[in-house]
């Protein structure tokens, strides 16, 4: 038996999420049903996250355990050969120690939420970043994010439906920057609450267009109550792009 991480990119628009579910292909299943045309064996696959409906990925990390013998690379390019025609890409596959999990052995994640701050409508980009109409200071959201940098408790961006045993985690970044019509939001902690990103996503957007100011938001923060805290971001915009572990031993 060997245990496989595999570094995934994907496009959520086509996906009920990450995990299986009975209304729709999920990621997972789409990879659980390519190894099982490739090895003709019946797998679990494990994530580092578990992405929601329509949330993309451009390095998320998966594991599975296999019997059969493979180099990685062979067994990468087989597994995306049936992976098609959906939208998802193995594009590092590594062999991985027996206690290896990529969700219990990450030590960071990385998101990023896109949004496009403009009028006209998205053509390329729709699907693949929240339209903002609305003029947004992006200075002015990036100032008033570093009241979120550090150990809280999250509460007030924790979605109802989480099953986090503790609403505290350390945020160790959260910037907003702008190029163009484009403000991007990266998030970094070792873990995330359920929809965290995105709810802070949403509510420093009512700083970005001057309803809240940088003490409102430390207010939320403190109210440790989700109703005090701005609306959901919508998925489309967000991205897993990286997943950090300590350095796998070399075989």
């Amino acid at each position: 038996m060997t245990r496989f991480k595999f570094t995934l990119e994907y496009d959520g628009s086509e996906f009920v999420g990450w995990q299986r579910q009975d209304n729709g292909m999920s990621v997972q299943q789409a990879l659980e049903e390519a190894v099982f045309k490739t090895c003709a064996e019946t797998v679990t696959a494990h994530a580092a996250g578990r992405t929601d409906a329509g949330v993309h990925a451009t390095g998320q990390v998966a594991h599975v355990d296999v019997e059969k013998q493979f180099a990685p690379d062979k067994l990468q390019a087989a597994l995306n050969f049936h992976l098609k025609p959906w939208p998802i890409a193995i594009v590092v596959a590594e062999v991985a120690p027996p206690d290896f999990h990529a969700r219990f052995s990450a030590t960071g994640r990385a998101y990023l939420y896109r949004i496009i701050n403009r009028r006209p409508p998205l053509t390329i980009e729709e699907g693949k970043a929240w339209l903002v109409n609305a003029p947004l200071d992006a200075a002015a959201m990036h100032d008033a994010a570093q009241v979120l940098v550090g150990k809280h408790d999250f509460s007030t961006f924790r979605a109802s439906l989480c099953q986090a045993q503790s609403p505290v985690k350390t945020l160790t970044r959260l910037a907003v920057s702008r190029a163009g019509d484009e403000i991007d939001i990266i998030a970094e902690a070792r873990s995330f609450l359920h929809h965290q990103v995105r709810n802070m996503v949403g509510t420093l957007r009512l700083v970005g267009e001057g309803k809240w100011t940088k003490a409102d938001l430390r207010a939320a923060l403190d109210a440790h109550d989700r109703t005090k805290g701005g609306p959901t971001a919508p998925p489309q915009g967000l991205y897993l792009t990286g997943v950090k572990y300590d350095p796998l031993p070399q075989p």
